[in-house]
């Protein structure tokens, strides 16, 4: 709850910040230039982290489901698919609000200072869907049915695509070793180019990869409406100032759609909130809310 202002920001500041260390915590991994393969690469982590990050202690949900599906054998992997499942009932875009290293990396380079002409409101809503469009041709239809004639494929969305694998697994795998800077070709530098062209957008556009291209931030939008993580708005304390939504990073209509599949649940429109009228709430806290308010009108009856 969003009791003090700034609280949450704070709090969500930390949890970033121990996020991205915990994702990536095995140190010796950066200075050896060597993928950890540990047990607990057997386990996805709930955002888009690169399986071949040096530091990496779990493994990319994307990634994983696409090293499935692109495999020898048609095969579809129900345990990363329900997993993926998992974490968007349970969190929701949360996941990208308060955990996710790469989201939290746009974030920073937003803060650079310098005039942010924004992008105009039609462009920026086609440009929404792109993210959907990569999720299903990517990471879902190419991987399954372009495949070589031994049946084997390619994780597109990894190899074309992820600036986050660029950052995370790209770099410090080829600054740590020489003869994979020597093999380095027209494909990495494509990857970088998509990587550095992610980065300056961030310096005018907030969370650019986040709203256009991401498949998984795709995915746990569908959650968003029945996460167990909700935006609340009182409406008896709501003044309409739209202050909520001009703070909103993704310019989500807070008043209209607060739970909207782009809300990354980062709570900014609450703190920004001058009546306090936004919280943060659970699923739990807002059932129980609402029996008590329901109590109260029983005995006022």
């Amino acid at each position: 709850m969003m009791k003090r202002k700034g609280y949450l920001q704070k709090i969500r500041l930390a949890i970033q910040t121990a996020a991205a260390v915990l994702f990536n915590g095995y140190a010796a991994g950066f200075a050896k230039g060597k993928i950890f393969t540990g047990k607990s690469k057997l386990f996805c982590v709930p955002v888009l982290n690169c399986y071949s990050c040096p530091g990496a202690l779990g493994s990319c949900p994307i990634g994983s489901l696409q090293s499935v599906l692109a495999g020898g054998k048609f095969r579809f992997s129900f345990y990363v698919l329900g997993l993926i499942m998992l974490f968007g009932i349970v969190l929701g875009r949360v996941v990208c609000g308060f955990l996710c290293p790469f989201g939290f990396l746009q974030e920073l380079i937003f803060k650079i200072p310098i005039k942010k002409p924004g992008i105009n409101k039609k462009t920026d809503r086609c440009f929404r869907y792109l993210k959907y469009i990569v999720l299903v041709v990517f990471v879902f239809a190419l991987p399954l049915f372009l495949k070589d004639k031994y049946g084997v494929s390619s994780p597109y969305f990894c190899k074309w695509i992820c600036p986050a694998g660029t950052l995370e697994g790209g770099f410090p795998l080829l600054a740590a070793n020489e003869s994979l800077r020597s093999a380095v070709g027209g494909l990495f530098t494509w990857k970088v180019f998509v990587l550095i062209a992610v980065l300056l957008l961030c310096i005018f556009i907030e969370r650019p990869f986040c709203k256009y291209l991401c498949p998984l931030g795709a995915v746990y939008g569908v959650f968003n409406r029945f996460s167990f993580f909700r935006i609340d708005i009182n409406k008896s304390k709501c003044t309409s100032c739209r202050k909520c939504e001009r703070t909103c990073p993704m310019q989500v209509d807070v008043l209209k759609d607060p739970n909207s599949v782009e809300c990354i649940r980062c709570g900014k429109c609450g703190s920004a909130c001058p009546e306090s009228a936004i919280k943060l709430e659970t699923l739990f806290s807002l059932k129980k809310e609402s029996k008590e308010l329901k109590k109260t009108e029983f005995r006022e009856k």
